[in-house]
């Protein structure tokens, strides 16, 4: 062979390798190798390409080709139908060069929300631990369960990706994953015996109003919603950084639903509270386009957060407010659930140590809503109706079919007041289904209230083992 030809034939392979070296189709951090996808529904999946290129998607569990033209810069999207749960399965995708996805599995995909109790990990903080973690580490290898964490990202711009990697649940993975996150997952795996997915989104200290986005936020807001390219004055409480940074790239990702531990941050605003939460889910469920989707949320855990808070204002910012409208939030929020944590709270930690109750109360919402799990309670006893009867008050409840229980421990943690509205400590017993509350101070009652403080342990439970929440029979202002 001439010399100039040999040198011809070396230039085009070269050519021909270096466009087989790099994909031109580029894909978000989420439709990545070891990902999963949701069951039985059409599945948005994009990227990014050329300009105006064809772009083709073919999954190997039917063999579809799909099919779609990226726009002017570049971004495309289309849906797949996702079969019944199952894998591995390969997705490639091409553009005129191949990528491929592997090891994709089928299943049920929950986002894993909020702050830092929802953030987390197994492993625990530093000197704040997870009772029982290190033993489920341990055990934790499972190929039918992958995890994957958006990183901590505050922004005022909307972002589009991120840099991150699903995880095969495995010892690694699992111990900087999300505790409450888990625990959910791995009972909805062991149920269902299918794929489970979890994405974690979250961040410490975070207020509500930074996970929405500025058409929601602003009416909220008396502080000014940063425009874009603003300094951000605090990265996690700045009203709509997070949205921007982390929750963004994962909106319209195909999820069965949400489960959120949130509301530490806002404890001083309990109304604004009520008002906001509902508002940011309805937007959530709004940009996803998939209707009213699971949304079950732990309320917080009892703490003393007088250390934050100034004496004379200890009564106004009782964390008990914020836990009462999470529990009204029910009524507001279709299609949602939420776990009580009244016996897990800790007075001198925000992060309670016993995370398995909470994921695992979590995930009972979500076998009985979801999945069609019966014969079992997953609702907590809630305040109903309460009779005067003299000087002692019935107080009866919802959801205690079964009965309650303080099982075999002393009652403790009712208060009552009359009609000048002064709270004593009150005597209480257990009947079957309800509790008759009474003080000798208080001749002629006319409120009752169960572990309204920011502190207390909760004694109160259906016989299921499921905590009963701090509850007021009043609506009496509180005095500023």
């Amino acid at each position: 062979m001439k010399m100039r030809n040999l040198k011809k034939l070396l230039a085009l392979l070269l050519l021909v390798w270096s466009f087989g070296a790099s994909a031109t189709v580029k894909m978000p951090a989420l439709f990545a190798d070891n990902g999963v996808l949701q069951r039985q529904t059409n599945v948005a999946i994009w990227g990014w390409a050329d300009a105006k290129a064809k772009v083709t998607v073919i999954p190997s569990w039917n063999s579809k080709s799909y099919e779609t033209k990226a726009d002017r810069d570049g971004k495309w999207k289309l849906t797949v139908e996702t079969p019944e749960a199952g894998g591995p399965y390969e997705i490639r995708i091409s553009d005129g060069t191949e990528l491929v996805l592997k090891n994709i599995l089928i299943g049920e995909v929950w986002l894993c929300a909020g702050q830092s109790n929802m953030e987390m990990p197994m492993k625990g903080f530093p000197g704040q631990p997870v009772v029982g973690s290190n033993i489920d580490i341990l055990k934790s290898d499972n190929h039918n369960i992958r995890v994957i964490t958006v990183p901590r990202s505050s922004k005022t711009v909307p972002q589009n990706d991120f840099t991150a990697k699903w995880k095969v649940a495995d010892p690694a993975a699992i111990r900087n994953f999300s505790a409450t996150g888990y625990y959910f997952g791995r009972m909805l795996n062991e149920l269902l015996d299918i794929p489970v997915g979890l994405i974690e989104v979250a961040y410490g200290g975070s207020c509500i109003q930074a996970w929405m986005s500025p058409k929601t936020s602003v009416p909220f807001e008396d502080k000014q919603v940063p425009a874009p390219g603003d300094s951000i004055p605090v990265v996690n409480r700045t009203p709509t950084v997070l949205f921007n940074g982390m929750l963004n790239p994962v909106i319209g990702y195909g999820i069965k639903g949400c489960i959120w531990y949130q509301g530490e941050t806002n404890y001083i605003e309990p109304d604004r509270y009520l008002d906001l939460f509902p508002t940011m889910v309805a937007e959530w469920r709004s940009l996803w386009g998939i209707g009213e989707f699971p949304f079950f949320y732990a309320q917080i855990a009892p703490f003393d957060y007088s250390v934050f808070t100034p004496k004379e204002f200890h009564e106004k910012y009782n964390s008990a407010y914020l836990r009462e409208a999470q529990l009204k939030a029910l009524d507001k929020i279709p299609s949602s659930g939420m776990a009580v944590l009244m016996d897990v709270g800790e007075k001198e930690s925000i992060h309670p140590m016993h995370k398995q109750q909470g994921g695992e109360r979590l995930a009972l919402w979500a076998l009985a809503q979801c999945y069609g799990f019966r014969d079992f309670s997953f609702k907590s006893p809630s305040y109903k109706a309460m009779e005067v009867k003299g000087s002692q008050v019935i107080v009866s409840f919802n959801d205690a079919s079964n009965g309650l229980t303080s099982f075999g421990k002393e009652l403790t943690g009712f208060e009552i007041a009359g009609e000048n509205k002064v709270f004593y400590p009150a005597d209480a017993f257990l009947r079957a289904k309800s509790v008759v509350v009474s003080s000798p101070r208080v001749e002629k009652p006319v409120a009752v209230r169960y572990a309204f403080k920011d502190f207390v342990v909760g004694t109160l439970y259906g016989t299921d083992g499921l905590p009963v929440s701090s509850f007021r029979t009043d609506e009496w202002p509180v005095e500023d």
